[in-house]
């Protein structure tokens, strides 16, 4: 049986009584802090739900850290296929440079478009 709502008179009107339960702290870097924006503008009713459930930091944390995870994974991959050793990085620097960004870009594009703004059937 769920846990009975209780309310607050506040002025005219009886506000919910809502409490978060998580006490854990996470860490939301660059792809939470996108993933959370993505979730305010396009799918506001998830949300919602992730907020009124307490789960919003902890799916923001999830997301950010698998695609932190994805990036180190795919960018050594791609490097490896194309050649971008740590000997390139000694003989011609500023090619290594080019290369890895270029790399890490790529990798990003895809983990962004997958993990952040992915996860939903339009």
């Amino acid at each position: 049986m769920k846990d009975k709502i209780t309310y607050s008179k506040c002025g005219d009107f009886y506000v919910p009584d809502l409490t978060v339960h998580d006490t854990k702290e996470y860490i939301i870097g660059k792809y939470g802090s996108l993933r959370r924006q993505f979730l305010k503008e396009h799918h506001k009713s998830y949300y919602t739900y992730l907020l009124m459930t307490g789960k919003v930091t902890e799916h923001l944390a999830e997301i950010d850290e698998t695609c932190h995870n994805c990036m180190k994974i795919m960018v050594s991959k791609i490097a490896k296929q194309e050649g971008v050793t740590e000997q390139l990085k000694a003989d011609n620097q500023m090619l290594w440079v080019r290369k890895m960004n270029s790399i890490h870009s790529r990798a990003e594009e895809f983990v962004v478009r997958e993990y952040v703004y992915g996860g939903f059937a339009e």
